[in-house]
C-alpha cells in the first residue's frame, strides 16, 4: 500500500491511517479513519475506503463531519423517497452546485458548501410535494 501524506486542515500536523476504533466506540473490524496525529487534542478524522485506503474526503473536526452527515442525510432522503435515483440524485446536485464531477463529493465540502446542499434538497423536497 502506497503512503499517502495527508496535512490537518486545523493544525498541520500528519494525518495517520488508524482502526476505526480509534475514534468510533461501535466502528466495524476493518473500518479505518485518517485521523490527525495530535487527536484528540485536534478531533480532525475522515473514514477511509476499505479496499483501496484512500480518505472518502478531508478531514473535518465535530462540527464538519455533522455538516456533513446532515448533508448526506438531505440528499438521499430524495432518492429514498424515490424522487430519483441515487445516481441521479448526485447528479443534480452536481448540477445544481455547478460543479465538476470529480467535485461533487459531500466528503470534500465545506460547512457552506454542506448548508448549500441541506437548502436546495429542502427546496426539492417541498416542491415536490406540491405537485403531488
Amino acid at each position: 500500500m502506497k503512503r499517502i501524506n495527508i496535512k490537518c486542515p486545523y493544525c498541520r500536523s500528519q494525518a495517520l491511517l488508524r482502526p476505526a476504533s480509534v475514534v468510533h466506540e461501535r466502528a466495524a473490524p476493518g473500518e479505518e479513519v485518517y485521523v490527525c496525529a495530535r487527536y484528540p487534542t485536534c478531533d480532525a478524522y475522515v473514514s477511509a475506503h476499505r479496499d483501496s485506503h484512500l480518505p472518502m474526503g478531508t478531514l473535518a473536526d465535530k462540527s464538519l463531519r455533522q455538516k456533513r452527515r446532515q448533508a448526506h442525510i438531505a440528499l438521499n432522503w430524495l432518492w429514498e423517497q424515490g424522487l430519483m435515483t441515487r445516481k441521479e440524485a448526485y447528479r443534480w446536485l452536481q448540477m445544481q452546485l455547478g460543479l465538476p464531477e470529480s467535485e461533487a463529493h459531500i466528503g470534500h465540502f465545506s460547512a457552506y458548501r454542506c448548508e448549500q446542499v441541506i437548502d436546495l434538497c429542502g427546496r426539492f423536497s417541498r416542491t415536490s410535494r406540491r405537485a403531488a
